[in-house]
């Protein structure tokens, strides 16, 4: 009999008032996983990880989280997971060591336990030098790893992460994924919410999210799903480059990934090598076939009726 699954909703709603910030989400996270939670800001992702940690309850629909209900247990939740929020939820007047010894607290550890699983984060996380430092004085990225020490303190098997990486740099983003790597490793279900398209590459499987539920699946799933022709598109002005390739009928959409403009076509006739000549301004000095990005799949499955909405 295969295991239970970590995490799992069904036709989960929440409305406030009139307005609707989820629409109906349907899936499930299996034991192990790193499940990437994809969307632009606003499409719901906040408020999706808040209903299924039981910090809001859901206007409709039901779902289990380490095997407890999310309405009618919403607060046994709390102890059976790690959280890490969007906002940065520490305390600044404490020092890293008190903070860790306060959640350590909250989470019932005390004694020799307590400074045993502080003593394993601060060296798994890199922590030590920084511990009678004040929370606030910290850089962001090490105020990020020790938020993620609070989270995993008690070694819960269920680890949610919003927007972990918000506001740090690529190097911190990378680093901070190895570490999700490596709780993963130990068995640990990783569910991490994202705008950021190329976090969602690293993921075991990716839900895209505006409310509802866009697609799910792994990232090759994903980008198989998606028709077109792809290409790079490297040029000297990538700005005028950008906005006049989105003008051009033949192209579907296109986005920037890395120091290139990544075009999808909507007409497989076309011919992409003619831009350079037919578009002076945007300073075009190679195209060639590229494989479809995560990115690519979202614009080409997101729906243009809600985007004023959502973004």
């Amino acid at each position: 009999m295969p295991p239970s699954p970590a995490v799992w909703c069904r036709g989960l709603t929440k409305r406030f008032g009139r307005f609707t910030a989820v629409a109906g989400l349907t899936f499930e996270v299996e034991q192990g996983e790193v499940f990437g939670f994809l969307g632009p800001n606003g499409a719901g992702k906040s408020t999706t990880i808040r209903m299924l940690c039981g910090l809001l309850l859901p206007s409709e629909g039901a779902g289990e989280v380490a095997g407890l209900d999310v309405v009618r247990q919403a607060e046994a939740i709390k102890s059976r997971i790690g959280y890490m929020s969007q906002r940065f939820s520490l305390y600044g007047t404490l020092t890293v060591q008190e903070n860790l010894e306060f959640y350590g607290g909250v989470y019932g550890l005390e004694g020799s336990a307590l400074v045993r699983r502080i003593g394993a984060v601060m060296e798994r996380l890199d922590l030590g030098h920084v511990r009678p430092h004040l929370a606030r004085t910290l850089s962001a990225g090490i105020r990020q790893r020790l938020a993620l020490g609070c989270a995993i303190l008690h070694e819960p098997r269920i680890l949610f992460l919003d927007e972990p990486t918000s506001g740090v740099d690529p190097l911190t983003r990378r680093r901070f994924f190895e570490l999700i790597g490596d709780l993963r490793a130990q068995g640990v279900t990783v569910f991490v919410t994202t705008h950021v398209m190329d976090e969602a590459e690293l993921c075991t499987r990716v839900a895209l999210i505006r409310r509802r539920l866009i697609a799910l699946g792994t990232p090759s799933e994903l980008k198989r799903r998606v028709g077109g022709s792809f290409f790079r598109v490297r040029a000297d002005h990538p700005g005028p480059a950008f906005e006049a390739l989105q003008q051009r009928p033949d192209v579907a959409d296109v986005s920037l990934v890395g120091g290139a403009l990544h075009v999808r076509l909507r007409d497989s006739s076309a011919d992409p090598k003619r831009w350079a000549t037919e578009l002076p301004e945007a300073g075009i000095t190679d195209v060639e076939p590229a494989e479809p990005t995560i990115e690519s799949v979202f614009l080409a499955l997101m729906d243009p009726a809600d985007e004023d909405e959502a973004w």
